[in-house]
């Protein structure tokens, strides 16, 4: 395999770890909260994106998530997301990622029986968004985080049907909630997955423990990931240095399979 590998973090340690990031040739998942968003210099992350390029390395985007809906049956909380999702796409006009992942909002347990409501309100957004990332040039992932089968995200990828508005598969996130497979739910959005986040859990809570380190069938992922997104992007979802030289050590087996 040769799929780009990414790592998690924050912006406001990026500038920090720059060094760190070019000598052991890290492409950096960039995380920006609301309030990182707030605090952006544009001048500043200029000189990052222009860090980043000149010394090979590719980067993503993770947008701001908390409190966010971009399939809100509340018109303001629709607002609100599509401005916060704005301002992260002013920030990928200058780092020009290849992916930026957005969570998607729903989650059974708020919305019932106004699922339908959720998924129209979603395509909507879903599509202004995208005519911003046209003209950046980057991929649009929306991630799984409560959903337990895949039903819910492959109708939003089926009404939106763009090549730029793909599948971001947090395995993590799957082994927390899941009520199906791997095999199940590859089959249904293993087509559209165009970046996987990589961490790994026992299943009760959302560790982000480097992979190999919890209960997840990671051979068996691995195989699906081959099958069916051959040149996907991998992150590595870690929250401290150390969990990340783990990761990036545990993953090795897989990265040279």
């Amino acid at each position: 395999m040769h799929n780009t590998v990414f790592a998690h973090i924050p912006y406001p340690h990026l500038s920090r770890n720059l060094d760190y990031l070019i000598a052991d040739r890290i492409n950096p998942e960039v995380f920006f909260s609301g309030d990182a968003l707030d605090a952006v210099i544009p001048e500043q992350l200029a000189a990052e994106a222009e860090a980043l390029a000149a010394n090979g390395l590719k980067c993503t985007i993770h947008a701001p998530f908390m409190d966010l809906n971009p399939g809100s049956v509340v018109r303001q909380i629709r607002d609100i997301t599509l401005q916060s999702f704005n301002d992260v796409l002013d920030a990928a006009a200058i780092l020009r990622p290849e992916v930026i992942v957005f969570h998607p909002g729903y989650d059974r347990w708020r919305y019932g029986d106004n699922k339908d409501a959720w998924l129209q309100y979603s395509i909507d957004s879903w599509q202004a968004v995208l005519e911003r990332a046209e003209r950046i040039g980057c991929i649009v992932a929306v991630e799984n985080i409560f959903e337990e089968e895949p039903s819910t995200l492959q109708a939003l990828l089926k009404a939106v049907d763009s090549p730029r508005f793909r599948h971001c598969f947090d395995v993590g996130h799957w082994n927390l909630f899941r009520k199906v497979g791997l095999e199940e739910w590859f089959a249904a959005l293993g087509s559209y997955i165009a970046e996987t986040h990589i961490h790994d859990n026992f299943g009760l809570r959302d560790e982000h423990a480097p992979l190999g380190e919890g209960n997840i069938d990671f051979p068996v992922f691995f195989t699906l990931m081959e099958r069916y997104a051959p040149q996907a992007a991998w992150t590595i979802e870690a929250h401290s240095r150390e969990k990340l030289e783990r990761a990036l050590h545990n993953l090795q087996k897989y990265a040279s399979a």
